[in-house]
């Protein structure tokens, strides 16, 4: 089962399921962005709505996109605003979805499912007004280094999404070698309980 396939049959249990993975990084992209203004918004990963919701409140318009044709259905269903446009896309081909220019891109539980980040970051500079912003929230590479993936139930038992690893450094370095400079870098953690394993790694970026 591809990532596509995968998405499609998790989707009906998505907004369902616990998951802490999908909770706290909605969480930490709400208080990363809470005090950045942005007019133009490009959401990558957006699934099924879950940050879209809070996107379409901060922005004039939002181009959201997903590779997931059964979670961008359930999104249009929750949020028929009319400065949101939901697209189903490719990340890791050209972007053809791109029809302006952005404040904001956003990267949501999506890039672990994308073995080269290199020409995910090009475009996204290539999509970005000056001065415009990326932020990447992602499972955290320590919890990949423990086997950690994303995973859902279903009564044929267990699917495992397929995942590639990243560090830390891959998403400062490579967003660098195309004018994305660091802005922040923050973990979080399961119950704020710091002396684990952090869940979550959230890297906020800039044009230069």
């Amino acid at each position: 089962m591809n990532t596509k396939q995968a998405y499609d049959a998790w989707s009906g249990q998505y907004d369902s399921n616990i998951n802490r993975t999908r909770d706290l990084e909605g969480h930490a992209l709400r208080k990363t962005l809470a005090n950045i203004s942005f007019e133009d918004c490009l959401e990558l990963g957006c699934g099924t709505g879950k940050n879209t919701a809070w996107f379409v409140q901060k922005a004039k318009h939002v181009t959201a996109v997903d590779l997931s044709d059964e979670m961008l259905s359930i999104a249009k269903k929750k949020l028929t605003n009319d400065n949101v446009k939901f697209i189903s896309g490719d990340i890791t081909a050209a972007w053809s979805f791109r029809d302006r220019l952005y404040d904001l891109i956003s990267f949501s539980l999506v890039l672990e499912h994308i073995s080269d980040l290199n020409s995910v970051f090009k475009e996204a500079a290539i999509s970005l007004k000056p001065g415009g912003c990326v932020y990447v929230g992602e499972l955290h590479p320590y919890k990949q280094y423990t086997g950690t993936k994303a995973r859902f139930e279903t009564g044929n038992g267990t699917h495992v999404l397929p995942c590639f690893d990243h560090h830390t450094s891959d998403f400062i370095q490579i967003p660098g070698k195309y004018g994305l400079t660091l802005l922040d870098v923050n973990e979080y953690f399961d119950d704020d309980d710091r002396r684990g394993i952090p869940r979550i790694l959230v890297v906020l970026l800039k044009k230069s």
